[in-house]
């Protein structure tokens, strides 16, 4: 049964092997991904805020999100992860749906995602589509060369 909790300090290995799972993440992001369990772990009051999405003592993802500096009521979804060997199995969208309803029980008005238009990260935007995120931005090239931001962003 998938369960939601917490991060503890003990997750942080755990987490960079589920960061690590297949080739979805480079090496430098994988390092920012870090940078943040890091930041959560560090400091009380953390703005990056974490669930874990785990199975008996196996952690299936997690999901880092938090407010958007200087916005009012807005909040930022910055990495979902699933373990490759966890997916379809609903713990992507459990994450979002956790993520969406507290963001709505602390007022806030909506959410923003920024990802890759590059196809390793197409199950990703087809999730964000499934749960009603739309396209509201696109800046050409912004990574590198053919790999262009894409802004998505639902309105709670």
């Amino acid at each position: 049964m998938i369960m939601l909790r917490e991060l503890l300090p003990t997750d942080r290995p755990l987490l960079e092997a589920v960061l690590r799972s297949d080739d979805t993440f480079r090496d430098e992001e994988i390092a920012v991904a870090l940078e943040l369990i890091d930041d959560a772990l560090g400091k009380p009051n953390s703005d990056y805020w974490f669930q874990i999405a785990e199975d008996g003592d196996s952690i299936l993802g997690y999901i880092c999100y938090g407010p958007t500096p200087m916005t009012e009521s807005s909040y930022d979804l910055y990495w979902i992860v699933v373990q490759r060997d966890a997916r379809g199995r609903g713990v992507a969208g459990m994450l979002i749906d956790y993520i969406e309803q507290r963001v709505s029980g602390r007022g806030g008005t909506g959410i923003r995602i920024e990802t890759s238009q590059l196809e390793s990260y197409g199950a990703a935007r087809k999730l964000y589509d499934r749960h009603r995120y739309e396209e509201v931005g696109r800046i050409p090239d912004f990574y590198r060369e053919g790999d262009a931001l894409l802004t998505f962003y639902k309105r709670l």
